[in-house]
């Protein structure tokens, strides 16, 4: 009764983890009380880290909104006379799909689209459309603000519920007044491509109405673009009260749409863990326990002669344990794997209780970071540790190794972001690292991780090393010849651990490069522990085969077992590029997409390898640590 109980509560907590990442809003934010007339924020805070690190950029635009004014016609502004170079500019930027994305009071414009019999929702819109070899730019705006009448009371105590101290709302407008204030909870926009009289808007100036009523259809398109026209720009703003919360007006942009393929991503990936386990049961409880087990019942003679006649797995006893070659690498990777992983976990836990949340935008990434410099920590006592283990006990040398675990990964990481980001300076987008924000990440680095991995490390030498169950003979055994290369089913075992997570990478992929928003962390957390359980049993079933045909070389061989999966990343990665990124165009974006992608199968592999080494290690020590053999 007792461990269904545990199970109960299990299966509780992950539901709940699951519903938390859709079910609440998000400490952190606020809401503004505007009165009626007051102008509306579009931005009221500079970017964050993480903000700068995607490349967001946010700046003010001319459209002007005044609560609860509705207004119409209004003329913004008018450009110069196209010339041929900003034609062709403005042409390639159609071709290429590029997006304007308005905000208002920190909520992204939100676009509905109908097609198949189904409302589509989109962020942003297009800057134009090409039809039947024309080019259309869309110049006119309707925007619509859906507002929500302010009600102190109640709002004060959801704020304080998250967290949030009720004397830090704000209010826009007069202080102290009893005039009722609204919020925004919606901001919707509707494109439109209107031919405007240029003639008549010369006299115009911005703001004010224009001569003749505009009529915003969506279907339909009229404002071509040609060389030596100029082009208008108009809007229109209407206000509709709505009976949206502000603690759920995010949900317009989280709604569950595809629950089901989420569901059947975790069904696919207990399917593979049960398969997996079955066959694990087999080599503990039939193969293992029951050598072990008539090991124990024979008299000492009888082991005696046993042991002249070992076979398997028992013929290694004396070179199992033989240190692997380039140990202190495979410490490092280790180390940085521990670090990896130990980010993930905290930082996809965090967004999925709700602390991370897409309204607050830049917030994860300035997580991750944070958890990934704490985190050295680890990554320098499980980098030294192991050293000190394989070098039974050894002291020199681990200093070394300390350094080269906290600069490993992240040198290899700057290395490819530096390389990228030359590419964005040569093409002068707007994306690029300011260097100045490259001067910060190298002082957290060296000022912040490096000393923490060190730190880490000299605990990880105080620590008393792992002892092997076993001697190890000074001369090595020979590996009999194998019929198939081991390094052929090593990387063969990285399809299983890549079938539990290819369903979720799709939707991590759109939310990277199609701007999508992603709010499933729930689901991703549950989807990453099954991972972690894949790759211990696949590295797990790989290391006992590999003893069982005497091949005593387990140690880098577990590890790219479970880590061989970031190999089927990147190819789905380059699928992904082919046939779903089909609008990138040109080297420098193929180049960048590619250069990102590297750096996230590399993450991956050090994650997964990690897990599946560990595993092996655990299950190699226990096996030799059961039995007696000279």
């Amino acid at each position: 009764m007792r461990s269904m109980d545990r199970f109960g509560i299990w299966v509780l907590a992950i539901l709940l983890v699951i519903q938390s990442s859709f079910g609440f809003y998000l400490p952190g934010s606020y809401p503004h009380k505007y009165e009626v007339g007051d102008y509306l924020n579009v931005k009221d805070s500079a970017e964050n880290l993480g903000e700068l690190l995607m490349g967001d950029r946010i700046e003010n635009s001319p459209y002007r909104f005044r609560m609860f004014k509705n207004e119409s016609e209004i003329f913004l502004c008018q450009t110069d006379k196209l010339s041929a170079d900003s034609l062709k500019l403005l042409k390639k930027r159609i071709d290429e799909m590029y997006q304007v994305n308005p905000m208002l009071d920190n909520l992204p414009a939100i676009r509905y689209t109908k097609r198949d019999g189904y409302v589509l929702r989109w962020t942003g819109y297009p800057v134009g459309i090409k039809v039947q070899d024309v080019y259309y730019v869309f110049n006119h705006l309707k925007f619509k603000v859906l507002v929500h009448k302010y009600e102190e009371a109640a709002n004060v105590a959801r704020v304080m519920g998250t967290g949030d101290a009720a004397e830090v709302i704000p209010t826009i407008g007069k202080k102290d007044s009893d005039v009722p204030g609204y919020m925004v909870v919606g901001f919707e926009v509707v494109p439109c491509s209107f031919a405007h009289n240029g003639e008549s808007t010369k006299k115009l100036k911005m703001y004010e109405r224009y001569t003749t009523p505009i009529k915003c259809d969506s279907t339909r398109v009229s404002m071509s673009v040609k060389e030596g026209q100029s082009i208008v720009f108009s809007y229109e703003v209407s206000f509709e009260e709505s009976d949206i919360k502000w603690p759920s007006r995010w949900d317009a942009y989280l709604k569950m749409e595809g629950s089901k393929v989420h569901w059947f991503s975790i069904l696919n990936s207990l399917m593979v863990i049960t398969f997996l386990a079955g066959i694990v049961l087999v080599i503990f409880l039939r193969t293992v326990r029951r050598d072990l087990t008539r090991y124990e019942e024979l008299d000492k003679e009888a082991q005696a002669q046993m042991n002249e006649e070992l076979s398997g797995w028992k013929l290694v006893v004396g070179d199992v344990f033989r240190a692997p070659s380039n140990a202190s690498l495979l410490c490092v990777m280790v180390g940085d794997g521990v670090q990896i992983l130990g980010m993930a976990v905290v930082t996809i836990l965090f967004a999925a209780l709700g602390f991370m949340s897409p309204a607050s935008r830049g917030t994860l990434i300035t997580g991750m970071l944070f958890f990934y410099m704490i985190l050295g920590i680890a990554a320098g006592y499980v980098s030294v540790r192991l050293w000190r283990t394989i070098g039974c006990g050894e002291h020199r040398g681990w200093m070394s190794v300390a350094w080269k675990a906290a600069c490993f990964f992240p040198g290899i990481a700057f290395l490819i972001l530096t390389t990228l980001n030359f590419l964005l300076w040569g093409s002068h987008s707007t994306g690029a690292i300011p260097f100045s924000l490259f001067v910060i990440l190298l002082l957290l680095w060296f000022c912040i991780s490096v000393p923490l991995t060190l730190i880490g490390g000299y605990f990880g030498a105080k620590a008393p090393h792992i002892e092997f169950p076993v001697r190890t003979n000074q001369i090595p055994r020979e590996i009999p010849a194998q019929k198939y290369p081991s390094w052929l089913l090593v990387l063969g075992a990285g399809t299983l651990p890549f079938g539990t997570l290819f369903i979720e990478l799709f939707f991590i992929m759109s939310s990277i490069w199609m701007g999508r928003v992603y709010y499933v962390f729930g689901f991703l957390f549950v989807v990453l522990i099954l991972l972690v359980v894949v790759c211990a049993e696949v590295s797990l079933v790989l290391t006992y085969m590999h003893l069982c045909v005497e091949d005593y070389k387990w140690w880098w061989k577990s590890f790219f077992a479970s880590g061989s999966v970031a190999i089927y990343i990147f190819i789905y990665s380059i699928n992904y590029l082919v046939f779903d990124l089909k609008s990138l165009s040109g080297p420098v974006s193929a180049t960048l997409y590619l250069g990102y992608s590297l750096f996230m199968v590399l993450a991956i592999m050090l994650a997964t390898g990690t897990v599946g080494f560990l595993s092996s290690f655990w299950f190699v020590h226990y096996l030799f640590s059961s039995v007696k053999l000279d």
